[in-house]
């Protein structure tokens, strides 16, 4: 039995119902208590999810005003006017015969080199978002990969009214409209729902309140406010002013004075809104801040307080907590329905044994947490690099200690954060995986630089600025030439979801 609906709720019903199609999967939720409903911005892992459900973009793509993302761009984040794009998908090393650091010392070489032209030199999808172009390169025009490096931007409310409708009753999911007013428990976790509702396993998808994990089952709540500084937001819709313009394949995010504001352009409008810390400002200041940032006031604006951190344990006894109910970082790196479909694949993963044991459910908390700290620590970085100072919000991210192992050197295993640094302070390279080697040069975070190569070049020859490495530069500029030209009678994003889509 699934506790709440909205996107978490109905995304743990379709994963249930896919991967076990001879159980009995009800879901129940109040006709009376509206979503979040805000997480309208995905990462690359849908594709996988997407995968595992056999949906395809022709499902449910009109349905819920849904658009193609092939990247996040950061605005003001290392200091005001600069920008920079985080593509999806692994950086383009032709067989991993080149280096990322290749690009470095371009910039070494031509110090004018923006700091954008990294992504443009390593990622080929950059040339569809610079020439605002798109394709799903279906001709492998340019060496990128639509169906593994792409994601979507729609609306998680449509969306999930699409899961119910199309997806989960005609599999066979029972739906339940009904307030949970009374839960029954013994030692061996919840026996039934207003007295009525049994089942042997319970998903909480009931939201920031946890209805069933923290409120019921007690489950202990660890607070990150001290890696993360934001937990409150006001968010709203926009109409497009020139929608074949500000139809774009990514989403922006925009540093601000108190935190920042993203911007996810949907078929028919735009969602935006203010991530913000009341720590430095209350929620009506906040409210100005974001109605001055968009030059007006007459939008339904929509406040949200979030509860940022993690249950200690995601399944105890008969309870197993997905989405927003087992915990929630921020909305930077869209990373919301990524922790929902993430956690479902563990939880189907540790639901492959007809009985379950304590191990279990303990290694479903475990591999939840472990992707959960991941992402934390890497959406912590965004402001630990950040080098603005121009507001009090700003001034404490700059000034604070963000791990103590740091300076404590506590043998500790080297992850997130400690690892980003000691691969740049010993290994002299961020690693090509996920995404933290494109925020490090929007961040002006080199792995290497002159001082350091002519200190250690004795001794790493490869790290030399000899005619080789100068021929490698030239083979960056070479490919980005080579994937804007290839690109250039491709149709614009705007035309091409109305000609496969909307039309």
């Amino acid at each position: 039995m699934i506790v709440g609906g909205g996107s978490a709720g109905w995304m743990a019903a379709a994963t249930l119902i896919k991967c076990f199609p001879k159980k009995s999967i009800t879901l129940v939720e109040s006709p009376n208590i509206p979503t979040v409903g805000v997480g309208e911005s995905t990462i690359g892992g849908i594709r996988n999810w997407l995968k595992l459900l056999d949906i395809e973009d022709k499902d449910f793509f009109s349905f819920t005003d849904a658009s193609y993302k092939l990247s996040i761009k950061f605005t003001d984040f290392y200091k005001k006017g600069e920008s920079f794009h985080y593509p999806f998908g692994l950086p383009n090393l032709d067989g991993n015969q080149a280096d990322l650091n290749d690009w470095w010392f371009k910039k070494i070489l031509n110090p004018k080199t923006p700091y954008s032209d990294y992504a443009d030199c390593l990622y080929p999808q950059m040339a569809y978002i610079n020439q605002h172009k798109f394709s799903k390169n279906e001709n492998y025009d340019i060496p990128y990969n639509f169906k593994l490096d792409s994601a979507v931007h729609f609306d998680a409310t449509k969306f999930a009214l699409w899961l119910r409708d199309h997806y989960c009753i005609p599999k066979g999911v029972k739906h339940i409209k009904e307030d949970v007013n009374t839960i029954e428990q013994d030692e061996k976790g919840i026996v039934s729902l207003n007295k009525k509702y049994k089942a042997d396993l319970f998903v909480d998808c009931t939201g920031f309140k946890s209805l069933l994990l923290g409120q019921t089952l007690k489950e202990e709540f660890i607070s990150y406010s001290n890696l993360l500084p934001n937990n409150s937001a006001w968010a709203t819709k926009i109409p497009y002013k020139n929608k074949k313009k500000e139809l774009v394949a990514y989403t922006n995010c925009t540093a601000y004075n108190n935190g920042w504001i993203w911007n996810i352009p949907l078929w028919s409008r735009i969602g935006t809104g203010y991530v913000y810390s009341d720590k430095f400002i209350d929620d009506d200041n906040a409210l100005k801040e974001f109605q001055k940032y968009l030059g007006r006031k007459d939008l339904e604006f929509k406040k949200i307080k979030m509860r940022v951190g993690i249950h200690k344990r995601l399944w105890v006894k008969n309870v197993v907590a997905v989405g927003l109910s087992s915990g929630f970082i921020e909305p930077l790196e869209s990373n919301g329905l990524f922790t929902v479909h993430q956690f479902l694949i563990h939880l189907v993963r540790n639901l492959q044994r007809d009985n379950i044991s304590q191990l279990d459910r303990d290694t479903y908390t475990y591999g939840c947490r472990t992707e959960f700290d991941a992402m934390a620590e890497f959406v912590a970085l965004h402001y630990a690099l950040s080098h603005r100072d121009d507001t009090e919000y700003w001034r404490s991210n700059l000034n604070k200690q963000w791990s103590e192992t740091l300076i404590d050197r506590k043998p500790v295993l080297i992850k997130g954060i400690d690892k980003a640094i000691d691969n740049r302070t010993f290994n002299y390279h961020h690693n090509f995986e996920g995404g933290l080697h494109c925020i490090a040069a929007g961040m002006h975070w080199a792995p290497t630089d002159v001082h350091t190569i002519k200190s250690l070049n004795v001794n790493l020859e490869q790290y030399h600025l000899d005619d080789e490495r100068k021929r490698a530069i030239n083979h960056l500029d070479n490919k980005k030439r080579l994937w804007n030209d290839a690109i250039k009678n491709s149709p614009t994003l705007y035309d091409y979801l109305l000609d496969n889509y909307y039309k």
